[in-house]
């Protein structure tokens, strides 16, 4: 008996740890939710009267993020407030305290204290980029009621489970302005990121000046390139915000753009060299047997890398398939020479050379999982990519790397371009169970989430990054057990609201885009077909790169849809709620909108972009109308049980290079309908 009583127990005990997690979290939409937090018999109001100051310590990133801090407040609250800037003393009634300025490398302290009394609220860091983290907390704590705005009394002590939370925009394939990159910028500090990994060169582009090597953008980036001022001020602004800043320039494969400009180095001679408009893996490599070769990424990287303070460099190092390697016969009697057996061995000779060319500089050399081979040095840092999809086991080779003494750093599984969903990403524990020693998990740096652009304009880049990524930043910073589906789905939906208030276009740009669509026509019926749509994942839209250019159009039904169909989920949950216990009313809603909308659709005055959806819209509009008729009759015919059985087969083709997701739901009301509705 008493074995028995210990088991439920134990039980009551782990449901109430399960649920102690996060108690919190149904109330406050704080994301990525901190280490610990308990509430205070207090409330915080906001007047005019407030007021913020900074200690003794003095901080530009501290006083830009506090000033910042008051725009946004004054925002959202239609406060008018009698001082806008922070006080340089410690009378203000929010009180930031900190120790140091950071130095902005892996071991910087972020943790941070935030407490909420009736009528002070103190932050207190070791560094100030702690400081400006609990700031970025404190402004997700503002509410209201009818009367007024305030912030609740809560006492928080946070800090970060890994060092490197990132992440990663490509800016080769389609080229993003400054503008577009610092308000990215203003988004990961929002939700505590503190990496951005630019990709600066690929195939389609080089997208940084060398005064070394004019050729690289006079002849292979479209006139599309960040001058070296552009550069220093994207990584100061990085900076301001607590964001460190490490280039890529992918070498030795993906260098179709190089060899534009520089066909010298390439491995194949007289091949003609042009900068590439499909999406893909390509031949074009830089022949590592050249002393060429390496005094021209010397010369480089002596260029580049005071441009980027931080001790990290990317190198690439992905995707060689060596293809004009094995047809080069110099390169061929090279390996022999040098007792080089594969071309993996061939590129670790490469790899090691660039090592050494940027320990001179002071860099240390960072790359895609494909550079850690046995002859690699484990000063290198190896960035973990690869994973099931690439036929490696499901843990990739984050742990290998680490047991292997790499520091490493996480992207398989958080490749947002794959456009899969949330639930997926936020479902990805970086380390897992894995039985680690304390010297192999400090070389688990952290994560990023890594962002290709074949598919991305300035238009649409906004909605794929975002808010997906604030969801991959809770993985990076919040422990592994605040994995709550729901509870991320109810906090995510606040935050993704408040992202517009740093110019993040993820919500208002699909609207632009339909009205594009209709030429300016009346869009609520396209709005109504793209929250239950979602385009094709892991690059099925694109499949093997071919169908779209950099320069195709990227203003359709598919960029207008999210990986996310927000009606779709609520459906889904609202069709098991039905199942299980009866109530209708939401489903039927849902039925009654789909059902009608096929109407508002055929008002619109048709153009190729639109008429391709109206099989889509039609067949839809049937579905709904014959289950809402069975559900509110709780009767249905074997007729229509048939017809809606054969126009879900339609409806669960891809139309315009997307799917609509509520099939399954639909296919389990017509199961229900069936069982428990059918005339006999």
């Amino acid at each position: 008996m008493k074995k028995y009583l210990l088991i439920i127990i134990a039980i009551v005990l782990t449901s109430t740890m399960g649920f102690a997690q996060n108690p919190l979290a149904e109330k406050y939409n704080i994301m990525p939710w901190p280490k610990a937090i308990k509430e205070l018999q207090a409330k915080f109001l906001i007047d005019s009267s407030l007021t913020i100051s900074v200690g003794n310590n003095k901080s530009e990133r501290v006083y830009y993020a506090a000033t910042q801090f008051l725009r946004r407040l004054t925002l959202r609250t239609g406060t008018f407030l009698e001082e806008g800037f922070p006080l340089e003393n410690n009378k203000g009634m929010i009180q930031i305290h900190f120790d140091e300025i950071s130095k902005l490398d892996i071991k910087n302290n972020e943790s941070y204290t935030l407490s909420v009394l009736n009528s002070n609220i103190k932050i207190s860091a070791k560094t100030d980029v702690g400081a400006i983290r609990g700031l970025a907390t404190l402004l997700q704590l503002i509410d209201c009621n009818s009367k007024q705005y305030f912030i609740p009394g809560v006492e928080i002590t946070d800090a970060p489970r890994f060092v490197w939370r990132g992440l990663m925009i490509d800016v080769s394939r389609h080229f993003e302005t400054v503008d577009v990159l610092k308000r990215h910028l203003d988004a990961m500090a929002s939700m505590k990121m503190n990496v951005f990994h630019w990709h600066l060169t690929d195939d389609q582009g080089i997208r940084i000046e060398s005064k070394t090597y004019p050729k690289l953008t006079a002849l292979a980036s479209d006139g599309l390139f960040y001058t070296h001022n552009q550069i220093k001020d994207v990584v100061a602004y990085a900076d301001k915000l607590g964001i460190r800043v490490i280039p890529e320039i992918d070498v030795p494969g993906h260098a179709t753009a190089f060899l534009t400009a520089y066909p010298e180095l390439g491995s194949k001679d007289d091949y003609d060299y042009s900068i590439e408009r499909f999406s893909g893996v390509f031949d074009p490599t830089l022949n590592p047997t050249k002393d060429i070769t390496y005094t021209f990424l010397e010369k480089l990287f002596a260029e580049i890398t005071p441009l980027f303070p931080d001790e990290y460099f990317h190198i690439g190092g992905d995707e060689n398939e060596g293809k004009h390697w094995d047809e080069n016969k110099d390169i061929a009697k090279f390996k022999k020479k040098h007792g080089l057996k594969t071309n993996h061995d061939l590129q670790t000779y490469f790899n090691v050379k660039l090592e050494k060319i940027l320990k001179k500089q002071g860099k240390k050399l960072m790359g895609w999982d494909e550079i850690m081979t046995p002859d690699m040095p484990t000063t290198a840092v190896i960035h973990s990519w690869r994973g099931e999809n690439e036929g490696l086991p499901k843990g990739g080779t984050l742990i290998e790397a680490a047991k292997k003494g790499y520091q490493t750093v996480l992207s398989n599984g958080f490749y947002i371009d794959r456009m899969q969903s949330v639930d997926y990403h936020y479902s990805i524990e970086p380390i897992g169970d894995v039985v680690l020693t304390d010297e192999e998990r400090d070389r688990i740096l952290g994560g990023e989430a890594t962002m290709w652009s074949e598919l991305v304009t300035s238009l649409t880049i906004d909605s794929r990054i975002w808010p997906r990524t604030a969801a991959i930043a809770e993985r990076f910073w919040s422990d592994k057990n605040i994995n709550n589906l729901d509870n991320m789905r109810k906090r995510l939906a606040v935050v993704s609201h408040q992202l517009e208030e740093l110019g993040i276009s993820h919500i208002r740009n699909r609207s632009v885009i339909l009205r594009g669509m209709t030429n300016n026509q009346e869009i609520s019926s396209l709005l109504v077909l793209s929250n239950i749509c979602e385009p094709l994942e892991i690059y099925a839209r694109n499949k093997d790169g071919i169908e779209y250019k950099t320069f195709s159009p990227f203003n359709l039904f598919a960029d207008a849809c999210l990986a996310d169909a927000m009606d779709a989920w609520y459906f889904k949950k609202a069709t098991a709620n039905f199942i299980a216990s009866g109530a209708s009313e939401e489903v039927l809603n849902y039925l009654k909108k789909w059902s009608e909308n096929h109407k508002a659709f055929s008002q619109l005055q048709q153009n190729p972009k639109i008429s391709t959806l109206e099989p889509l819209s039609k067949n839809l509009s049937l579905v709904s109308q014959l289950l809402q008729d069975a559900i509110q009759n709780k009767k249905i015919s074997k007729e229509n049980i048939q017809i809606i059985k054969n126009t879900l087969i339609l409806l669960r083709e891809p139309v315009v290079d997307v799917e609509l997701v509520i099939t399954p739901s639909l296919n389990e009301l017509v199961n229900y309908c069936e069982t428990n509705f059918l005339n006999l």
